[in-house]
């Protein structure tokens, strides 16, 4: 054999070491899953309890605790001892799927997320001036663009034309025309979304999950696909919330009574349909009193018409609401609150909630709120004797803090203080240098006071400062379950998202329909290739023989190299695959005709072989050097499934080059070499 053939052997053998090496993985995963599917089937019929779903939240004693919930003698025992063996069978996969080929959201199920960017909240935040015109230009635009589908800025500008505004009153500088500002707002909304898209990749590669597709749709949507999760409800969690983290103090008691004073004093006013300038009534201190000292209220259900002093426009699930009958004729908003002893915040019941809302946006309401306060509701509902509440906090408008400054959250076990038990999550928070010292200064100059940690909007928690805190540490404290404390320490690591953004779509794939797609699709790629090769083997003999090798030897160097680069295999993927075995063979076929008809010139055999190749090689490498620029071109500019076919169909390309034209030239050379056939078997 000459030294060229050895070294082309060498070069194969060592490629097909490589790419079992790489592929050995994917088949181990295969058979561990199989047992890990066997294993949940036997707790399954040992208990009560219905697939239980493997991630990476399910410790040891959740699981122990729900057998032992759904079972109980020798079925408890041998459900246990399944649960063992399945927690460390699944630790083993969770190592292996690293090096295995990863399979998309349609072979083996997950979520389906289209988001888009709020445009109007995010004017909303960008302006630099506010008011009631601006609102109605922005509601305006949001209406029409739903409506036709129009391009929001140009519907955006054709508004402030229609009403003779300049748009540099609420954007831009003065004197900018309105074509500079918006290009400026589509500028600043494009950068948004870029930056949002980043703030999601962070988020859901610390979220755990394996290969997510996280695309750019058109300007300002994002398409979420998340393979193998599907706790839909714990994606949007964590994908939607904004996260917008702020420090706000409370405010002091004399301004929280003064205020809802004067909110009584709007409310009387509206239920009387008198003008509020002609009302004179005063604040009850004997009611003020009552209220402050946490006194029980005398609770009476009356409708919202009581309340309001009109029929009620609104369809509401429950209209009526829970009144201190004490204190509703004067002070009409304070008795639908409650006060707790020592809480630190105004209880609402939760019958209340919608109307205290109500009451609180009224534009009369809103005219005697100061502008430099807010208030805030939390983030859950509190339980107090046998009622329920939601806890309502008045705050200073501008913050002390922002979360910018947060450089790192983590979760933490309580050791067991006043406010949580032991063992319960909280999040603790850790500041960098500037936010250290913002908070050193702010917590120095306001003990005694309460400090609110305000996250989307609502209060997560609000302690009160009791020292000056110089470490530039924080904590978030609730009834947190451990995976919702992780996931809103993830979210806080990643940071704010630039945009708000709203659902458009949301589907989940279960898992047994990406078995059906798997099972198709493997049935499709076998059927085509069992087909390929008997034709080859009817059509070229011997040579044809050659051909199949090569092909076969081209799918193991595809999956090979997807499996080296951890790519996603998808459905379209294997539509991909099953157009190289086409490809793959017409390459031999090209060849295998350019040698017969050198045979029948009259060359020999080694001959005719030589030429065919030398012959046949132009033209195969400018047919696959173009499907190859029109694949590159679909992976680049295509979303989602198109870049699944692109990427399986450009590794067939190369792979199907090397097979064909270097292994199966090295077989016929070979042979010829060590044999004197008289006759290729063609």
């Amino acid at each position: 054999m000459q030294r060229s053939y050895i070294v082309k052997v060498v070069l194969v053998l060592i490629l097909l070491i490589v790419a079992g090496y790489s592929l050995y993985p994917t088949f181990q995963l295969s058979g561990l899953n199989r047992k890990e599917t066997e294993f949940i089937d036997k707790i399954d019929s040992l208990t009560r309890l219905n697939k239980i779903e493997i991630d990476e939240s399910l410790t040891a004693g959740d699981l122990e605790a729900r057998i032992r919930k759904a079972a109980s003698g020798d079925s408890l025992n041998d459900a246990l001892a399944s649960a063992a063996e399945l927690l460390d069978l699944s630790a083993k996969i969770e190592k292996i799927e690293k090096r295995a080929i990863k399979r998309g959201l349609d072979l083996q199920g997950g979520t389906y997320l289209v988001y888009e960017a709020d445009l109007p909240q995010l004017l909303r935040n960008v302006a630099k001036n506010k008011d009631d015109r601006l609102e109605d230009i922005i509601s305006a635009t949001k209406n029409t663009v739903e409506q036709g589908g129009d391009d929001f800025f140009s519907v955006l500008e054709e508004n402030f034309k229609s009403r003779n505004i300049e748009m540099n009153r609420y954007f831009g500088r003065k004197g900018q025309t309105n074509q500079d500002i918006i290009q400026e707002l589509k500028d600043e909304s494009q950068d948004a979304v870029n930056r949002t898209l980043e703030v999601l990749r962070n988020r859901i590669d610390q979220f755990g999950v394996s290969e997510p597709s996280i695309t750019k749709q058109g300007a300002n949507r994002i398409v979420i696909e998340l393979a193998g999760v599907t706790s839909i409800q714990r994606a949007k969690n964590v994908i939607s919330s904004t996260a917008q983290l702020e420090f706000k103090l409370v405010q002091k008691s004399d301004i929280i009574w003064s205020i809802l004073d004067d909110i009584d004093r709007v409310m009387r006013v509206k239920q009387k349909g008198d003008a509020l300038a002609d009302s004179t009534v005063t604040q009850s201190q004997a009611d003020t009193a009552q209220f402050a000292s946490g006194e029980t209220a005398k609770d009476e259900e009356v409708s919202l018409d009581d309340l309001f002093g009109e029929q009620t426009e609104e369809v509401e699930q429950d209209t009526t609401i829970l009144v201190d009958q004490n204190t509703f004729s004067d002070k009409p908003f304070t008795a639908l609150l409650r006060q707790i002893p020592g809480a630190g915040y105004i209880a609402v019941p939760l019958q209340n909630v919608r109307a205290v809302q109500r009451i609180i946006n009224l534009p009369e309401v809103q005219a005697v709120v100061p502008s430099d306060v807010q208030f805030h509701f939390g983030t859950e509902a509190t339980v107090y004797g046998e009622d329920r509440f939601e806890r309502l906090y008045l705050t200073k408008k501008e913050p002390e803090l922002l979360g910018e400054t947060l450089s790192d959250a983590s979760v933490q076990i309580s050791g067991g203080t006043q406010s949580l038990r032991a063992g319960a999550p909280y999040v603790s928070m850790e500041l960098n240098n500037e936010g250290a010292k913002i908070f050193s200064k702010v917590t120095g100059n306001n003990i005694d006071r309460q400090l609110a940690i305000v996250l989307d909007g609502k209060v997560a928690s609000a302690p009160v400062i009791q020292t000056k805190i110089t470490a530039g540490s924080a904590m978030i404290e609730g009834t947190f379950t451990m995976e919702e404390a992780q996931d809103l320490a993830l979210i806080l690591r990643a940071g704010a998202l630039p945009a708000p953004l709203y659902s458009i779509t949301e589907n989940t794939v279960g898992p047994s329909l990406g078995r059906d797609s798997i099972k198709r699709g493997a049935n499709s790629a076998v059927i085509g290739l069992a087909l390929v090769i008997l034709f080859m083997i009817i059509y070229y003999k011997a040579a044809g023989i050659v051909a199949d090798f090569a092909l076969i030897l081209n799918i193991i160097f595809i999956f090979a190299v997807m499996a080296g680069f951890h790519s996603t295999l998808t459905l379209p993927g294997i539509a991909g695959i099953i157009l190289t075995v086409g490809m793959a063979v017409d390459a031999n076929v090209l060849i295998y005709e350019r040698i017969r008809e050198e045979l029948k010139s009259g060359k020999t055999i080694r001959a005719a072989i030589d030429a065919g190749y030398g012959r046949a090689f132009t033209t195969i490498l400018d047919a696959n050097i173009t499907t190859l620029i029109t694949a590159v071109v679909l992976y680049s500019f295509g979303t989602g499934p198109i870049k699944g076919f692109a990427l399986t169909l450009s590794i067939g390309i190369i792979a199907s080059m090397f097979t064909a034209i270097v292994v199966t030239r090295l077989i016929f050379d070979i042979i010829t070499s060590r044999y004197a056939i008289k006759k290729l078997s063609i």
